[in-house]
């Protein structure tokens, strides 16, 4: 099977790696912990990639942009419930610390890809 137009993207790839790192994080808690802020958690990271994925598929450019623009809010939306584990001492600040390079790497790619669209 051959790559779809999105899987070659970098910033569609970071995004990958962001969920399947949080994904491996969340899958040690205890059943309240992953079934409440982990379930929420998961499903925001997820969404980066899916939407950027969606976008491309659109008919039009408008869109690609308005899929990436959601993308861009699920990457907050990760971020709030990354502070929320911290908080409540489900994650390590090393845990917090090897996801931020990546999220510090996602957010401005998703921008740069957003404003690339359509040129």
């Amino acid at each position: 099977m051959s790559k779809s137009n999105f899987e070659t993207l970098e910033v569609y790839q970071l995004s990958e790696k962001l969920s399947d790192q949080i994904w491996f994080l969340v899958i040690e808690w205890d059943h309240f912990s992953k079934h409440s802020i982990g379930h929420q958690m998961i499903r925001a990271a997820d969404s980066i990639g899916a939407n950027i994925a969606e976008g491309t598929g659109r008919a039009t450019i408008q869109d690609n942009k308005r899929f990436v623009r959601i993308a861009r809010a699920s990457l907050y939306e990760t971020k709030h419930w990354l502070k929320r584990a911290s908080k409540r001492k489900l994650l390590t600040h090393q845990q917090i610390h090897g996801l931020a390079p990546i999220i510090n790497e996602l957010a401005p790619r998703l921008n740069a890809y957003l404003n690339s669209i359509g040129r």
